[in-house]
């Protein structure tokens, strides 16, 4: 479907959980956050229902995401039966790791064949400072589980925090020296109450490209893709640089978003939501709700004149 600026958006990102088991600085409140009542959050039915409508809308592009979506219980199931009603040409998640050597295997069975696991640091020490629990070693084996099984491609997101991880550029961009992987760094994000954690640890992504000149672009990528793609000639992976802040991509973007708590989102950095969940339950019409506010879509956000939003990104789903 095209929105307003006759931009086709045809990507979904699906948050099937608020709850998360880090506590990252950037993303999350130390004390952790409100959690929603277990009725406040979309069953499996009613995801199924509004995935069905987004569909019908011209989603094909579907990327689960959280909080952490593998601490939802029974996830397979979801994964199963959306894979089985609906037509889709692009099904992924995006996980902290802590899990997934538990439960590759399954959602790969269930019809997961893309992944993006969120990697910050390679130091265990400077790991807690970032998430403040949780152990490297269960992400470190999660991303040797998931190669073992076949998953491609296979993404590691790594949020680029000036004073505390970018000491290891060079070392996250060695990783694709030799193993087929995509080492995307990401802007941080003025989101929620740690905005202003985001600002004074902001650092851009052209600080990448200063650190590692050897890095040439990537020609002929997906116009739609967040990220900038680059390589080093001879090693087997590539770079991506996602920034939303210094080199703003709304102009390509396709994608929407849908809470765990059924509100959706047609722009990550923007306050505005729709209340899909209540209209469902209250049997308001809310395929005509979807396409509605996909044409009504912003042109885009507007972090450089100071805004920002107000939900935790944990809450909203990266």
């Amino acid at each position: 479907m095209k929105d307003q600026f006759g931009r086709n958006i045809h990507y979904l990102r699906l948050s099937v959980t608020d709850r998360c088991n880090l506590r990252c600085r950037y993303c999350m409140p130390k004390e952790g956050i409100q959690k929603e009542r277990h009725d406040e959050i979309l069953s499996f039915e009613e995801i199924l229902q509004l995935v069905s409508l987004f569909v019908k809308a011209g989603i094909d592009k579907i990327r689960l995401t959280g909080g952490e979506p593998l601490v939802r219980k029974k996830l397979p199931n979801l994964i199963e039966a959306i894979n089985r009603e609906n037509s889709i040409r692009d099904f992924s998640i995006t996980t902290n790791g802590i899990l997934l050597k538990h439960h590759a295997k399954e959602i790969l069975d269930a019809g997961i064949s893309r992944i993006n696991i969120s990697l910050d640091t390679m130091k265990a020490s400077k790991f807690r400072e970032i998430a403040q629990i949780g152990d490297l070693k269960d992400v470190l084996e999660g991303i040797a589980t998931v190669q073992t099984l076949g998953f491609k491609p296979i993404k590691i997101n790594t949020v680029l925090i000036k004073g505390v991880n970018d000491d290891e550029i060079e070392d996250f961009i060695n990783l694709t020296r030799h193993e087929d992987l995509e080492v995307r760094f990401i802007e941080l994000m003025p989101v929620g109450g740690n905005r202003g954690y985001s600002r004074t640890h902001f650092m851009p992504n052209t600080e990448v490209l200063k650190r590692c000149p050897d890095l040439i672009p990537i020609s002929g990528t997906d116009k739609s893709s967040t990220a900038s793609k680059y390589l080093i000639p001879g090693y087997r992976g590539r770079v991506g640089l996602i920034s939303p802040n210094s080199h703003k991509f709304c102009g390509a973007c396709n994608r929407v978003r849908l809470t765990a708590d059924g509100k959706m989102k047609t722009c990550l950095l923007s306050n505005e939501e729709v209340d899909l969940k209540s209209a469902l339950r209250r049997n308001v019409s809310v395929e005509e709700l979807i396409r509605k506010n996909i044409f009504l879509k912003p042109g885009d956000h507007h972090l450089e004149t100071g805004g920002f939003v107000t939900r935790n990104m944990s809450a909203i789903g990266g």
